[in-house]
């Protein structure tokens, strides 16, 4: 019970400190999940013009079959991150919870995916970003 009696003079300044990283975490999502739809789209472009150099039908339907739900799980998984990093800048609670799902999956992409899932659920754990969340955020500008 004691740690719940912090100055509020401690508390603003962490829940400010935690809004830069929301901020930073939202970024990251957007940029991964931007990356992620890009090439998405480049695997659906290259598999488009396959079948100009390949002869074989059965190859076709093979890599028809292999690349579709490559192409649709990297579009929703880059659309579920650029929505979950939009949301968190406007401080939206269900992009909170999308953001640790789509960390948690990430955490799988070693190394780098792992090194920014590990942060944003880190910085989406905090009790400060937790009683933000549920409280709305002020939409007041970051400070120091």
């Amino acid at each position: 019970m004691e740690e719940n009696k912090i100055p509020l003079e401690n508390k603003t300044i962490e829940e400010n400190r935690m809004k830069k990283h929301i901020h930073v975490a939202a970024i990251l999502q957007i940029v991964f999940g931007s990356l992620i739809v890009i090439g998405g789209l480049a695997v659906a472009f290259v598999f488009g013009f396959v079948d100009q150099f390949v002869d074989d039908p059965t190859a076709i339907k093979v890599i028809s079959i292999i690349g579709t739900p490559i192409i649709v799980m990297m579009l929703l998984f880059g659309g579920a991150m650029i929505a979950g990093g939009i949301g968190l800048l406007a401080c939206k609670p269900w992009a909170r919870v999308l953001t640790l799902v789509m960390a948690a999956l990430g955490l799988l992409n070693i190394p780098i995916g792992t090194l920014k899932g590990v942060y944003i659920i880190w910085v989406l754990v905090q009790q400060e970003t937790v009683s933000l969340f549920a409280r709305g955020c002020d939409q007041s500008s970051v400070t120091q």
